[in-house]
């Protein structure tokens, strides 16, 4: 085929499309789109956290002109641009038909962080990967909705493990110009600013636009030459600092975000604060009517009205607190601004109003300023209502405001290549515009539709995957190899076992290391060579959380010097692109949390796409969708009020249905070498959690239960 080579004005429109979809996070779920990025320079793409911003600038407009008069890869790129101008110009939404009041007053979602893809790493945990996966959805669905948070400009922290497999930190500087963000400007194309009172000092902003397909997610910023060193550095680090930096980072959160608004010349219908740390947009909100004439108490039940609050921390301890003096310190100007003595600004924020020795509880505030409250599953709504039953005097625990709406993901961002090939080859080009229906996952109970044979077949696929990123990581990881170390790598690890997989936030409650409290028994299955089963971790500690550490130090201990070597392997700094790979290639998600601690939990609802199995505590999302068919559940629907005799009960129960139920079920094989009955939860499994809970479903209940009133 004689094609005639672009013309120069067919070349600058491919150049600038191309720029225009790299400054657009709508790539990091659309595989057209990063095949081209990654193309254009494969190593690259690996070692820029497969950002295409990095790849436009790696690659020179004269390289890529050159590129481009490749007619089989012009007719890709021209494809994607297309798909992209489509995707954007869409009017036909979810959205546009069922909650149109919100194109012109959109919902306006504050978070302390968004997580999006590892080329902007903003978010600490799972919270923020909710975030993310929310605002993706809402895009998807065409619904009136921005973002706000902070750029964090050393974002979270990278992990290393030190020669005593001790946790250690380091931080990178994340450069704008590298990142799909671009600054906000106003009608004279200068920097929009704006600023906040914080303590004695005026603090400034300014603030960068993340675009999340058809929505905006703002990030404000204070590294400004305005601003002291001090106030330069609140956006420094996410949750980085002590309670004083918590403090200021928060109000800049609640406050600027509500400034940030007004400057846009946006009027949100609803302010959405995920988690209390958003929750000083409530007194933003009322200084607004009190400065507008409205009395107190007038404008704050005004407020009300246009606020919903969602909880993600079923303990205590877990919610943002600050004594009288810190909030005498720093958030004094919320007094005089409200016309209230600083008692009266801290019963704001008290369970018991009056009593001088409580502290200011950020939940607290985000409660009573909320005309409605969730938490993000069935159980922890009922353990929210509980909790909070002393804010509603004369209501029983039942009749507490405190609602659910259970967590779910994106699942076109965590869908991996080989399930996206797959769904393509039988489906054509637009399987995924039908992949949020239930309709789409039951195919796979169809037998006629897929065999099990080549589900098998995809299984080993993405566990090799798995396998061969892990070997490639652990090499990297390696201190002082020799040549006999680069051979032995090629060999870790055994793509015909049971993969387990346990990766988060290594937070206590989690209990990491519980199944090696069957230390001996888990040994001996491991050397079971006809049954053979491996585990692979990973996950960060906060950096002042020791005990967090020691779980990591432990682990690792065990993976080098005990007799599951070889069998047992942590994989250092995980990211989105570690979780990305672990929830895809595991056989088994292991998740043992201390119940009821797990609010939600998503890393879950990952797996079920690529027929990884849940093997769980009846805890979160997991007590909802676990149905004895398409999965594992630890225990029953209880738990012992000691924390000493859950982590007994657990730790047998775990033991118990892993050698009992999981291990037998995966290597029970008929003549042909095929697990019938594991493959049948497989199904059952993809069936049943796929599309329940996934952030398409969640955004709609979040639209119509709060969004829409």
């Amino acid at each position: 085929m004689n094609l005639k080579p672009l013309t120069a004005a067919e070349l600058s429109e491919l150049t600038a499309g191309l720029n225009r979809v790299a400054r657009n996070l709508w790539w990091t779920w659309t595989q057209e789109a990063q095949d081209v990025f990654q193309e254009l320079s494969p190593r690259g793409w690996r070692n820029l956290y497969h950002n295409a911003v990095a790849i436009l600038h790696e690659v020179s407009d004269y390289e890529l002109r050159v590129r481009l008069q490749d007619p089989e890869f012009a007719a890709r790129v021209k494809q994607v641009i297309a798909k992209f101008d489509a995707y954007m110009g869409e009017k036909d939404t979810w959205g546009n038909q069922n909650m149109g009041h919100l194109t012109k007053n959109p919902v306006a979602y504050f978070s302390a962080e968004f997580g999006f893809h590892e080329t902007l790493p903003i978010a600490a945990g799972g919270l923020g990967m909710l975030a993310g996966d929310h605002a993706k959805s809402a895009s998807d669905l065409g619904l009136g909705f921005v973002g706000i948070s902070l750029f964090y400009r050393e974002g979270y922290f990278m992990q290393a493990i030190n020669q005593d497999n001790w946790q250690t930190e380091f931080y990178t500087l994340l450069k704008p110009e590298n990142l799909p963000i671009e600054p906000v400007l106003d009608a004279k194309g200068e920097p929009v600013q704006g600023s906040v009172k914080i303590a004695t000092n005026q603090v400034y902003f300014r603030a960068w636009r993340v675009n999340v397909g058809r929505i905006p997610v703002y990030l404000l910023d204070t590294n400004l030459p305005e601003n002291e060193d001090h106030y330069r550095d609140l956006t420094l680090r996410v949750y980085g600092g002590d309670t004083s930096t918590r403090i200021m980072q928060e109000i800049l959160l609640g406050v600027g975000g509500v400034r940030l608004m007004r400057m846009l010349g946006l009027s949100p219908s609803v302010f959405h604060m995920n988690e209390g740390h958003a929750a000083f947009l409530g007194l933003e909100l009322v200084r607004e009517k009190m400065a507008a004439g409205q009395a107190l108490e007038q404008a704050k039940e005004a407020t009300k009205q246009e606020c919903i609050f969602t909880t993600h921390t079923p303990v205590e301890a877990g919610h943002d607190r600050f004594s009288s003096d810190l909030m005498s310190f720093a958030a004094h100007k919320f007094e005089k601004q409200l016309n209230i003595s600083h008692d009266e600004l801290m019963d704001l924020g008290r369970v018991n109003p009056g009593d001088q020795s409580e502290t200011f509880c950020m939940t607290v505030l985000a409660l009573r300023l909320s005309r409605a409250a969730n938490g993000v599953s069935e159980l922890h709504g009922a353990i929210s209502r509980e909790m909070w039953q002393c804010l509603y005097p004369g209501k029983s625990v039942d009749e507490v405001p405190i609602g659910h709406v259970t967590n779910g993901v994106h699942l076109l961002g965590w869908m991996k290549g080989p399930l996206r090939s797959f769904w393509k080859g039988r489906l054509g080009e637009s399987w995924s515009d039908k992949v949020n229906e239930s309709s789409f996952w039951e195919k796979m109970l169809d037998e006629d539709f897929i065999s099990d044979e080549e589900i098998w077949a995809l299984r080993y696929r993405l566990r090799r995957e798995l396998l061969e990123f892990t070997r490639r990581r652990l090499l990297l990881q390696g201190h002082s190899l020799t040549a006999g170390d680069y051979i032995a790598f090629d060999h870790l690890l055994n793509p015909d076992a049971l993969t387990i997989g346990f990766a988060r936030r290594f937070a206590t409650y989690k209990r990491a290391p519980l199944v090696f409290q069957q230390f001996e028994k888990v040994v001996e299955l491991v050397k079971d060579k006809e049954r053979p089963i491996q585990f692979i971790f990973a996950g960060k500690a906060h950096p002042r959380d020791d005990e967090g550490k020691k779980f990591i130090q432990h682990i690792i201990h065990l993976s080098k010097f005990s007799e599951l070597q070889g069998n047992l392997v942590f994989i250092e700094n995980y990211d989105v692109h570690v979780a990305r790979q672990m929830v895809s290639g595991c056989d088994i998600w292991l998740n043992n949390p201390r119940r009821p601690l797990e609010a939600s939990g998503t890393s879950g609802q990952k797996t079920s796409p690529h027929g990884c199995l849940n093997m769980s505590i009846l805890d979160g999302w997991w007590r909802e969708g676990y149905d004895g068919t398409n999965g594992f559940a630890i225990g029953d629907d209880s738990h012992p009020d000691s924390v000493e005799e859950q982590d007994r009960v657990d730790s047998e129960n775990l033991f118990n249905v892993l050698t009992e139920e999981v291990v037998p079920c995966f290597f029970n094989r008929d003549q042909g070498g095929i697990p019938r009955q594991w493959i049948q939860k497989i199904r059952r499994s993809m069936a049943t959690l796929s599309a329940e809970y996934s952030t398409w479903r969640m955004v709609q209940d979040y639209a119509n239960k709060y969004y829409k009133s």
